[in-house]
């Protein structure tokens, strides 16, 4: 089973809310160079679209600014500050999609040996190490993708040389790439677990559909919560 979060970015300043619509409100300002064709390539109403300017303008400052008419007729541009309000939200749009990319792999099984914090758990997929409640006996182990490392299996070093001790054999089943991390899904046995790597360590690995890899994590990132029944 996988997990995956979902996030919307959002900006709040004073108290009002900054959204995607409204970044697009604003670059179509900017694209249109009139707050009316704007409204017309957005496919919204111009009184709401300059109600909405006005709200914003009330917590940031001017965010438009009037062309005087000439030769070319007037119009309206963005100012600095509206500006500066895309660029602060596509960082933290940027931030949010690296977060958001994080997903889980979760697996069920049973405890079978434990050393204190950390405890053998017989899963689906095979044995895992994780950190595990005390006294829990069937459990769920959640590992983050970003703590999964992906490994020629010709070069991965035994569990007993490594502080990786969970590693399992399994094939590339999809790729799924950004402008810079690719999320990877590699089926095992049974189930499947969820990788992220830089494109980078993509290519250099040379993932592709089909490739046999090897799949390995700490067992610190590999943390169980009690599924017993009561």
């Amino acid at each position: 089973m996988t997990i995956e979060k979902e996030y919307n970015t959002k900006l709040s300043v004073d108290g009002v809310t900054i959204d995607r619509r409204d970044v697009e409100m604003l670059a179509a300002i900017d694209r249109c160079g009139s707050m009316h064709k704007a409204a017309d390539d957005l496919g919204r109403s111009y009184a709401r679209l300059q109600n909405r300017v006005v709200e914003i303008e009330d917590a940031v400052g001017p965010i438009t600014e009037r062309k005087r008419g000439g030769s070319g007729g007037g119009g309206t541009d963005l100012t600095e500050t509206a500006h500066d309000l895309c660029r602060r939200f596509d960082r933290h749009d940027a931030e949010l999609d690296g977060v958001a990319r994080v997903t889980e792999s979760v697996f069920t099984g049973t405890v079978s040996d434990r050393n204190g914090e950390l405890a053998t758990v017989d899963s689906e997929i095979g044995s895992i190490l994780a950190l595990v409640p005390e006294g829990a006996s069937e459990v769920q182990v959640s590992v983050r993708s970003d703590a999964v490392v992906l490994t020629d299996p010709a070069e991965t070093p035994q569990g007993d040389g490594t502080s990786l001790r969970n590693r399992f054999l399994g094939t590339v089943e999809r790729l799924e790439a950004g402008d810079a991390i690719t999320r990877v899904t590699v089926g095992l046995e049974v189930g499947s677990v969820q990788a992220l790597v830089t494109n980078a360590s993509a290519d250099r690995l040379g993932l592709e559909c089909g490739r046999q890899i090897a799949v390995s994590f700490k067992a610190t990132a590999a943390r169980a919560i009690s599924i017993d029944s009561e």
